[in-house]
């Protein structure tokens, strides 16, 4: 096993993990702290050290407001540490690796976590990597920088370092992809075998590096799960990101509620106040996410993605069935016919003759769907229809989730089968769910490992196949308590998406073309 590795900075000491036959090297810093000077500035080269650095705890995460203090569905799965160390210092990444020797080329994944951009870290106990490296994948996880630190845009900040005046976040994710690309031979990885992942924010962040032209040839596959966030019904949505003058506006109006008027007084000032400030400052105001600097970021990374501007590697994308539910919300049918032709102009009459569109639930909801789900299996049918990119995979999660809470199947459940972990969580999960975790993390290993989900279960018979989604035969795979159930995916034409889903799919894309 390899217990030692070296890299570009020195030597580590990783820890065996559960599974002896794992190595995990936790807290290895692919930059330098991100603070004094180094505060709102692109991640620089990391020191080199003497001796063997042990690398077997996680680092602090970055500044953040406290997890674990809430009774929300997150701090009762895994945001369950208050005392969780926490630290400006924080540009480490971890690394999960079966390999026995440095010649093996195990393929890799470079994991990006979510929480909006203002929360989160790779120590969540659902990221552990062991499981997928039983299978011959070296996990890698990397932190970076969120919220005010990670996102702050300044007009000083524009002027002073013109090359990267803005997405610090997204500059220590490409960091650390490319500490990763140089270093992962030393952990048995192969560099011209990576596939980045991410979900939520995560899943975002995959969409805002794969549109960065300098990422090219980088990696070969990517994962983008419960991150295309838009809502057919209206304009806009999360991840869009600000233009730089309107982000530096913002930065602006911050750094005078923190009562200092340039960068230099705020450089001195403690992390923790700053966080602070910035808790009481969203109450009122915009929070900070990605910009539109032409330097990393270009435009919206999601249309830039349906329009075929971003990596062209085969995409794993889905959702679960009941996160962000999309819906037009009346008192009355009349108000409902009115708010349509709001939301669709001109093509509301043909919205309006669907059944679909005039069912109403007890609370008002007229037309509920799953807006991810439109978005994405709009953006895929667009995609295949004019013969952009490689092979697309749809999934969607629709398990029966126990526990006291009925919290159903909520945004950043499925992560639990992904890495299949359930083992961690406190929910009574009972024989299935374990078969179904198996099976997702199979899935989801042979993806990184081929560029294709297929492959056989741990008796080596072949799972249920799971194919393309295309505009002529939109097969989904589709992730229940029985087990992965492909739609779709039969020898013979068994119907397509629905004339309502339809609908939503092409308002989804319009929406995105800016129609």
């Amino acid at each position: 096993m390899i217990r030692i590795a070296e890299t570009e900075n020195g030597k580590v000491r990783g820890i065996e993990a559960a599974d002896p036959r794992i190595t995990a090297f936790k807290g290895i810093p692919f930059a330098a702290p991100p603070v004094g000077k180094n505060r709102w500035r692109a991640p620089q080269p990391c020191e080199n050290w003497e001796g063997i650095r042990d690398a077997s705890r996680f680092a602090p995460i970055a500044v953040q407001d406290t997890p674990g203090l809430g009774d929300d569905v997150y701090c009762r799965e895994w945001h369950v540490d208050p005392e969780t160390p926490m630290s400006e210092d924080c540009l480490y990444l971890n690394i999960w690796t079966g390999a026995k020797s440095a010649e093996e080329k195990q393929p890799v994944l470079v994991w990006f976590y979510g929480g909006a951009l203002q929360w989160g870290y790779p120590s969540e106990m659902e990221f552990d990597g062991e499981r997928l490296a039983r299978r011959g994948v070296i996990v890698v996880t990397v932190n970076y920088r969120i919220n005010v630190f990670g996102f702050m845009a300044h007009p000083q900040l524009t002027k002073e370092q013109a090359d990267a005046p803005a997405n610090f976040g997204n500059l220590d994710q490409q960091a650390g992809l490319k500490w990763v690309v140089r270093n992962i031979r030393a952990f048995g990885g192969d560099p011209e075998k990576i596939t980045i992942a991410g979900q939520s924010a995560g899943g975002g962040s995959v969409l805002s590096q794969m549109a960065c032209p300098a990422n090219k040839g980088l990696f070969r596959g990517a994962v983008i799960m419960s991150a295309m966030i838009r809502n057919p019904y209206e304009e806009g949505g999360f991840g869009v990101p600000k233009p730089l003058r309107e982000a530096e506006k913002n930065g602006m109006n911050f750094l005078g509620f923190l009562g200092v008027s340039t960068i230099e007084e705020a450089r001195e000032l403690d992390a923790f106040y700053i966080c602070q400030k910035y808790a009481e400052y969203r109450e009122t105001f915009s929070f900070m996410g990605p910009a539109v600097d032409n330097r990393f970021c270009f435009g919206d990374p999601l249309a830039l993605f349906l329009q075929g501007k971003s990596a062209d590697v085969p995409v794993m994308a889905g959702n679960t069935e009941d996160e962000f539910p999309a819906y037009l919300k009346a008192d009355s049918e009349e108000e409902m016919r009115e708010k349509a032709r709001a939301a669709f102009g001109e093509r509301a009459e043909e919205f309006l003759r669907i059944p679909e569109a005039l069912a109403c639930d007890e609370t008002g909801c007229y037309g509920k769907i799953n807006g991810l789900e439109c978005t994405i299996k709009g953006i895929l049918d667009r995609r295949t229809a004019e013969g952009i990119g490689k092979n697309h995979y749809y999934y969607k999660f629709a398990a029966d989730i126990p526990g006291w809470d009925n919290a159903g199947n909520f945004h950043s459940v499925d992560l639990w089968f992904f890495f299949e972990t359930l083992a961690k969580c406190w929910r009574p999960f009972t024989g299935k769910h374990y078969d179904l975790a198996r099976r997702m993390c199979n899935y989801w290993a042979n993806f990184i490992k081929n560029g294709d989900p297929n492959g056989s279960d741990a008796d080596q018979l072949p799972m249920p196949e799971w194919k393309p989604y295309t505009h002529e035969k939109p097969c989904e795979m589709v992730f229940t308590t029985e087990g992965a159930a492909p739609v779709r995916n039969g020898p013979e034409p068994d119907g397509g998406e629905s004339e309502f889903m339809r609908f939503l799919m092409e308002a989804s894309v319009r929406r995105l073309e800016g129609n």
